[in-house]
């Protein structure tokens, strides 16, 4: 009795010639899926951009407007709060509605966004904050040393919490069925975590008594990005190293990548914003924050599309060998 061939991802007999990515093999559904490059999804991670600058513009101008009154009637640190939420909510309805023909499940992408946030609150943020304490040294150590820690702590931290959220829930889901998925996924996953330092970050300038409109819902919107082009990186080396034969070190390497990525963003971001002292008095850059966020967010899903799209078309279509 001949053997026939069993798919790596419904587990089911294979009809006909099977398909291979490297010695995994696949039936012709499955396997259009792995390899399919949703267009939309692209599409939306860059209107989701351009939209989250037309909300940190607005939710500035009028923030400030505002601003006097809310003092006075004690509503300032729920207007943060709020105002630490909207932009991972945009990004999350943009994600969603990037395909309406197969969208992900409504409860796994919420879930992942939702433990992401419990993992900053639980793990994530007690270890750089009150571990590491990070805020007390960090930007005011030396330059290499500000460089080093920015990698070592708040980055493998971050992404290492993000990846795990991912890795060991839906990543065994049949419905991560798809290279895009895992982009998918671990950018909902960071951006539950970005919308915990986001309420974090706001409950600290309260605290301090240095609240300012412009600098809040910029720290909040750069935050957001930033971390959510890191897990889409995330989630690329994830996407990869289900569907296909990667060495061993693959997984590691995307880590120890975005880890990376996310220190120098720190670092960068607290270099460029920094303000600058004259005879005028200080000089606040907190715009320019802004513009490297949409600089790293656009790039980033610009560079994921475009490695995204060469897998496909190197994949061997449907009757080829």
């Amino acid at each position: 009795m001949e053997q026939r061939s069993i798919c790596c991802v419904c587990e089911k007999p294979i009809e006909g010639e099977p398909m291979r990515i490297g010695n995994r093999l696949y039936c012709g559904n499955d396997y259009t899926k792995v390899t399919r490059n949703r267009r939309s999804l692209w599409w939306a991670s860059l209107v989701g951009i351009v939209v989250l600058v037309v909300f940190v513009v607005l939710a500035t101008l009028i923030f400030q407007a505002v601003y006097p009154q809310l003092e006075e009637s004690g509503a300032v640190p729920y207007v943060g709060v709020i105002i630490a939420l909207v932009p991972a909510v945009i990004w999350l309805i943009f994600f969603y509605l990037q395909d309406v023909r197969e969208p992900e499940p409504k409860g796994l992408v919420g879930g992942v966004f939702l433990l992401g946030a419990l993992v900053a609150q639980a793990v994530g943020i007690p270890l750089i904050q009150q571990v590491f304490r990070t805020p007390q040294w960090l930007s005011t150590s030396p330059a290499g040393l500000h460089l080093l820690g920015a990698i070592l702590i708040p980055g493998f931290i971050d992404m290492f919490l993000i990846y795990a959220v991912v890795r060991y829930t839906v990543y065994n889901a049949a419905e991560f069925d798809e290279r895009v998925d895992g982009i998918v996924y671990a950018t909902a996953a960071a951006l539950g975590y970005a919308t915990v330092v986001n309420i974090h970050l706001v409950q600290d300038v309260v605290q301090a008594g240095s609240m300012r409109p412009a600098p809040v819902v910029l720290g909040v919107a750069e935050s957001t990005m930033a971390l959510a082009a890191f897990g889409g990186i995330l989630g690329f080396f994830l996407g990869r190293c289900k569907f296909e034969d990667e060495p061993v070190w693959w997984m590691p390497a995307g880590l120890a990548l975005v880890a990376v990525l996310d220190g120098l963003y720190t670092f960068f971001l607290n270099w460029v914003t920094a303000p600058t002292l004259s005879l005028q008095g200080s000089t606040d850059k907190s715009w320019i924050g802004l513009l490297l966020g949409v600089v790293v967010a656009g790039l980033t899903f610009a560079v994921l599309f475009i490695l995204i799209r060469r897998l496909g078309r190197q994949a061997p279509q449907a009757g080829e060998p």
